[in-house]
């Protein structure tokens, strides 16, 4: 039953990532294939989009990097309360 859900899940994903063929007409070869709706306006648009690209990745890294190596050593900081260290 769960092979099912994933199957279906996954072609239905797979599906609504393609840009129909109207779509695909209006985007730049860039693009091309990949989004629906207009493309890009002007180059602005792109520097946006490298930008929110750039400050989620810097972000992920320091999530991780703070989650694997916290650098909190007191006894009785908060995390010691959720998560035993022993």
């Amino acid at each position: 039953m769960k092979k099912f859900f994933y199957s279906i899940f996954f072609t239905a994903l797979s599906v609504a990532t393609y840009a129909c063929p109207m779509c695909e007409k209006q985007q730049p070869k860039v693009l091309r294939g990949i989004t629906h709706g207009a493309g890009p306006e002007s180059n602005v648009d792109y520097v946006i989009v490298w930008a929110m690209v750039l400050f989620v990745l810097v972000t992920l890294f320091y999530a991780l990097k703070y989650i694997i190596k916290p650098k909190e050593n007191e006894a009785n900081h908060i995390k010691r309360t959720i998560i035993n260290f022993e």
